[in-house]
């Protein structure tokens, strides 16, 4: 896989160890010498998603906003934003040569909500969760606390108020730093949509150890795992985790396993896994809404 497609799997910002599983050392030098990739210090690497906002909102006198500016504060992202996305204040008309190739946002934005032509990392996290989808919302939120430049005191003082309180609301109620990816985001944000609450990397205790599951249900005795090869390639890890699928089995634990694929381009298979769990458990409210995978495909 070359370097770009390996970084924007693994949210568009990677060390050089996650990123070498999914390329080579060849592929990445020629990602660089390409400008599809960029070295951020010794060691990490990113997408140049970032540094292509920054250049185009110089040239408007605008400012850096959503996955653009996500990017900017180092956060991994479910997907990359396929033109940079940039914020101008309400009441000012760009020309269609201007808004060409971006994605232009309206708003009025305090001056300690900027800094150096990005949103800060605060509001950042509230611009996506009012706009983005719920999936790609949480996993930035996800990202921008493990990053520590959002603090959960941080989201819980916000008072949120206008268009989309609601969507705002959900995603910093369910912002958790132990998510350890976009991909274990995502896979949780169909959980809370399909009403099964879940826990991530919550400590499950076998008896003969404690286990950390990606996704863990107590109430209902189930574990969810975001199965990636990119994290799972050697024979040794392939061997731990089916020892610990199977010592969750016989005490009683139920196991689904998504993969990368399924998760962030098959959601519909995945909604109508979660809608039978549901329905097996006494929820077939949830259930009903989608029936079969042909019905999920179709209505995907």
């Amino acid at each position: 896989m070359d370097a770009a497609p390996a970084l924007e799997r693994l949210g568009g910002i990677a060390g050089a160890r996650d990123l070498l599983r999914l390329t080579t050392r060849r592929r990445l030098r020629r990602g660089l010498a390409r400008g599809r990739v960029v070295r951020l210090s010794r060691g990490h690497y990113a997408l140049p998603t970032a540094d292509d906002a920054r250049q185009v909102a110089s040239r408007l006198t605008a400012i850096v906003c959503l996955r653009s500016a996500a990017a900017h504060h180092g956060w991994a992202l479910k997907a990359q934003p396929h033109v940079p996305e940039l914020m101008v204040r309400r009441g000012r008309k760009l020309s269609p040569e201007q808004r060409a190739g971006v994605s232009i946002h309206w708003a009025n934005v305090a001056d300690d909500q900027v800094v150096d032509g990005v949103t800060t990392p605060l509001r950042t996290v509230v611009d996506c969760a009012r706009i983005l989808p719920f999936d790609e919302a949480l996993a930035i939120a996800d990202s921008a606390l493990r990053s520590g430049l959002v603090t959960r005191a941080d989201l819980d003082a916000i008072d949120v108020r206008g268009a989309g309180a609601d969507a705002v609301r959900l995603v910093l109620r369910h912002a958790d730093r132990r998510a350890a990816n976009p991909f274990e985001s995502v896979l949780r944000a169909l959980c809370v949509e399909a009403g099964i609450v879940v826990e991530p990397q919550a400590a499950v205790d076998l008896g003969t150890g404690t286990i950390h599951p990606d996704l863990v249900c107590h109430a209902l005795r189930l574990a969810f795992e975001a199965d990636s090869w990119s994290f799972h390639a050697s024979r040794k890890a392939h061997r731990r985790d089916c020892a610990r699928y199977n010592l969750l089995v016989i005490n009683g634990w139920r196991v689904l396993r998504f993969t990368w694929e399924q998760v962030m381009h098959d959601q519909a298979y995945v909604r109508w896994v979660l809608a039978q769990v549901a329905r097996s458990v006494g929820r077939p409210e949830v259930a009903a809404v989608i029936v079969s995978p042909a019905q999920a495909a179709a209505a995907g």
